[in-house]
């Protein structure tokens, strides 16, 4: 059998609703024929205080690490990504970085906003098989 291609991927999160985040990362791990890195960092530092000017300039600085290097940016359409700012900022990194965008609606949910519609390459639901092969599908 041919050795299969790793994809890099940033997965989404909000520190405050990291469930579905993990939930996610363990349905990408068992995955058959699928092989994976892992570029997100979901807990949160607490040496970071995003409250401030520097732990923004800090957190940004991190999330343009975690993205740049990634073949897809798999975005966790909830209800929460509204009201986050970094999620958002992550959609504008993966927009400069020319990164494709796959959006999965949370399990069990059937909304996802708008902005998060509109920056996706690719929009599936919370199956295995309809993730991964948007992965394939749309990463570079």
């Amino acid at each position: 059998m041919p050795k299969l291609k790793i994809y890099d991927l940033f997965i989404s999160h909000a520190w405050r609703y990291n469930s579905d985040y993990y939930r996610l990362e363990k349905l990408l791990k068992e995955a058959p024929f699928f092989e994976w890195r892992n570029y997100s960092v979901p807990k949160h530092d607490p040496l970071i205080d995003i409250n401030t000017t520097v732990g923004k300039a800090k957190l940004t600085e991190l999330l343009k690490e975690q993205i740049r290097p990634v073949n897809c940016v798999i975005i966790l359409g909830g209800m929460y990504s509204l009201y986050s700012d970094w999620i958002l900022k992550e959609i504008e990194l993966a927009k400069y970085y020319n990164k494709p965008i796959v959006a999965v609606y949370p399990w069990g949910q059937t909304y996802m906003p708008k902005k998060i519609q509109d920056a996706a390459d690719e929009i599936v639901n919370w199956r295995t098989s309809s993730i991964v092969y948007a992965i394939r599908r749309q990463s570079i």
